[in-house]
């Protein structure tokens, strides 16, 4: 998603693309298995709909939004249809009721008008009866009519740079209000206030015939084009070679966009990332004012300190109160449409805990973390020293830090430094589990490993007691695991790193430097372990492949997928935590016989000739052939 956000801010054309992209994804899953249906239409619904909407692409964001409840809820889906179906003929009489009295009104004040009536869009309703707990019935606006004034401009065309017909829609607006009761409370005007995407319309709702409420919009020509088709019609492109460049107008109706770009700087946490795009744009908004005019779009419930930390971080700092339309307010105050907000600061002030609670943007909220990250570093320190002594016990941390343990945990836990592991927990980035867990694990991969003897295999070797007390690791180049031969490399500076004994590697250590090491009798811990897989690229295999790993009940640290388009293939890769090499094959061998998967084997370093220690053939093959490959079994064996 980040990669898309800086694709778009670069060359605004991508998002169209790509909204084109899943557009027809939509459109052509039906044979799709049903969970796949579903993570796709949750992700339309949550990233791709609303970004069609803040580009003002409507047409393209109501049918995105139609088949992502078609599949995400389709029993909903078409219980909604339904009702829209059966009451498809009363509809029409009623709206061809009103339509023909505004017609007559129009006609006799000249004004050229398209008049057309419309169901709400599926999402639409049923977003609407989710949200207000309204039954279908009780709805203002299943009943809508569009009224678009194109007087002075041909039907055909759409200047972008001017609207001669926006006083017609406020006469219009009139007129409809004089022909039909209006239903209090409900009128909108994007015109004079128009959404953060450039929409303009004016929005009413009125007792149509029998008392049934009909929702009204009226818009010109040009509203009508940028409603429906957005950045597609706003946007005045200028070609110089690739680049792609807008006017400075354009620019500063996107200036969202630019924000977007901007977050990526302030939030390095990816999920952190996702969910503030979702809650600060994705969300339902609320437009206010700052003293001097600026319209502020901020998600519904917003408070005075999001306003503030919008404006600039520093205003957000040095807040001490706001005023909303000249009143002193408290700070957690949600603020509402039209709301001008004044916010107080002074050079002293500086955040509290509490905003925290009062903030409702992700955006806010990380500003206020960085800012005690910053300014309280060392009571987070003593914080964090203080929860892990209660759970390690006294004495247990000290002993910690001072050993070479702290530098494997921290680059387990992508921190370099022990304070930096202390502050981290303090502060709540890092639980005490997280970190206790971590250490406890290290101090098992300790004990799992014990030398025999010392020198190269090939000489006579003499015994040097435990290596409980040296500072080891496994290498990360061939990742072994209890059961394989294993030989022990003396490092400089990173103490012995314990290698498997066909690891390619090894051919260009001195002899000397080796180590004939080999695994405890205890098993306290599991080991990552790496498996290649490449099988046919077809739908559901990657399902397939994890059902099986997770029949073993291991652990998966992570998951690669590599497609090759040309072949019609794909590459799986998985790291997954293991007790021994037996369950690496167990599992290995499992995935082997997955219809369409063509060869399983470890991901590892090997001298060249060698075979892998976990290589196999899938039993059914493409098409139910067998693969020449090595059947799978160890190469490897335990010593007594």
């Amino acid at each position: 998603f980040r990669k898309l956000i800086v694709a778009i801010s670069e060359d605004i054309r991508v998002v169209l693309v790509k909204l084109a992209d899943r557009l027809h994804n939509m459109r052509t899953m039906e044979y799709m298995l049903p969970r796949k249906q579903c993570e796709i239409a949750k992700e339309t619904l949550e990233i791709y709909a609303p970004l069609a909407n803040r580009f003002g692409l409507g047409r393209m964001k109501w049918e995105l939004e139609d088949l992502g409840l078609r599949y995400l809820h389709p029993e909903e889906f078409t219980e909604i249809e339904q009702l829209v179906t059966d009451t498809h003929s009363e509809r029409d009489y009623l709206i061809e009721q009103v339509v023909e009295k505004m017609r007559t009104e129009l006609d006799a004040r000249t004004i050229d008008a398209e008049i057309v009536g419309r169901p709400k869009h599926f999402f639409g309703i049923w977003k609407k009866m989710k949200t207000q707990q309204k039954t279908f019935e009780e709805l203002y606006d299943v009943l809508a009519i569009r009224v678009i004034i194109d007087s002075n401009q041909d039907k055909n065309y759409c200047e972008l740079n001017a609207d001669p017909d926006t006083q017609r829609c406020y006469e219009v607006m009139g007129l409809v209000h004089a022909l039909f009761k209006p239903i209090p409370g409900r009128f909108k005007d994007y015109i004079a206030m128009p959404k953060a995407n450039n929409y303009q319309s004016l929005h009413t709702a009125v007792f149509g015939p029998k008392g049934k409420p009909v929702e009204i919009q009226i818009r010109t020509r040009r509203m009508h084009h940028v409603a429906e088709y957005g950045i597609a019609a706003h946007w005045a492109y200028k070609e110089a070679g690739a680049s792609v460049v807008a006017s400075g107008q354009d620019n500063q109706k996107l200036a969202w966009l630019r924000q977007l770009v901007d977050w990526q700087e302030d939030l390095a946490d990816a999920q952190e990332y996702l969910d503030t795009v979702k809650m600060d744009l994705f969300a339902d908004e609320v437009f206010v004012f700052s003293p001097r005019g600026d319209v502020y779009d901020l998600p519904k419930g917003a408070t005075p300190i999001d306003f503030a930390y919008r404006v600039h971080t520093d205003v957000g700092h040095k807040c001490i109160g706001a005023r909303i339309n000249d009143r002193i307010v408290p700070l957690n105050t949600a603020m509402k449409n039209g709301d001008i907000v004044e916010i107080i600061t002074s050079k002293n002030a500086h955040p509290t805990m509490d905003w925290l609670n009062f903030a409702k943007t992700h955006s806010a909220k990380s500003r206020i973390r960085q800012w005690f990250k910053k300014h309280h570093r060392e009571e987070h320190i003593q914080q964090g020293r203080q929860m892990l002594d209660e759970e390690l016990g006294k004495g247990v941390l000290d002993e910690f830090l001072k050993s070479d343990r702290v530098k494997e945990v921290g680059r387990k836990l992508n921190i370099s430094e022990p304070d930096d592991i202390l502050a981290a927990v303090g502060y709540g980035d890092l639980s005490v589990t997280q970190v206790v867990n971590r250490i406890r694990e290290q101090e098992q991969t300790d004990k799992s490993l014990k030398s025999i003897s010392i020198g190269s295999p090939s000489k006579k070797q003499s015994s040097i007691g435990s290596l409980g007390g040296l500072l080891h690791h496994l290498a990360k180049c061939c990742q072994p695991v209890p059961g394989e031969e294993i030989i022990g490399i003396v490092t400089r500076g990173s103490g012995i790193a314990v290698h498997k004994a066909d690891c390619g590697n090894l051919s260009k250590v001195d002899a000397e430097r080796c180590m004939a090491v080999d695994w405890s009798e205890e098993r306290h811990t599991t080991y990552p372990a790496a498996l290649t897989i490449e099988c046919l690229d077809r739908i559901g295999i990657a399902h397939d492949i994890l059902k099986k790993v997770s029949n073993f009940e291991v652990n998966l640290r992570d998951l690669r997928v590599e497609i090759h388009k040309d072949k019609k293939t794909a590459t799986i890769n998985l790291i997954m935590e293991v007790l021994d090499v037996d369950q690496l094959t167990r599992v290995a061998q499992s995935i082997s016989q997955i219809s369409d998967v063509l060869r399983v084997q470890r991901k590892d370093h090997r001298r060249r000739g060698q075979p892998t220690s976990t290589e196999a053939a899938a039993g059914n093959g493409a098409k139910g052939k067998t693969n020449n490959v090595t059947p799978f079994k160890p190469t490897i064996k335990k010593k007594n």
